[in-house]
């Protein structure tokens, strides 16, 4: 089994349930115990900003602000940096613990052994 999880969400409010899925997954790792990497690329950018979680529904799922705290408070959340230039959103934009990297970065993360990676 994998000891370490590198999940890239690209959708946000424009395709939920995949929005929804991916931070779903990422959080029940995290409590699980499981060292998680929760990448916010494309449309879940936005969800790095503070508020912007609570703007997002969709009925019969966990609330997405809990599902973010959940994996902030064990695990690592991390901000394209492209796709934060693309939306003018800079480091102190974001929310606590949020930090912005690059692609260089996430091969790093989903190529270390033990690793296993999703992509939303």
């Amino acid at each position: 089994m994998a000891k370490k999880l590198v999940i890239k969400v690209t959708a946000g409010a424009d395709a939920p349930e995949r929005c929804s899925q991916a931070f779903t997954v990422a959080a029940v790792a995290a409590a699980s115990g499981v060292e998680v990497s929760l990448w916010l690329t494309g449309e879940s950018a936005w969800f790095a900003l503070p508020g912007r979680a609570s703007e997002f529904e969709l009925p019969h799922a966990a609330p997405l602000p809990d599902l973010l705290d959940s994996v902030l408070a064990s695990g690592k959340v991390t901000l394209c940096t492209q796709c934060a230039a693309r939306r003018e959103i800079t480091e102190k934009d974001v929310i606590e613990g949020v930090r912005i990297a690059g692609a260089q970065v996430f091969v790093q993360e989903a190529m270390a052994d033990g690793t296993q990676a999703l992509v939303y």
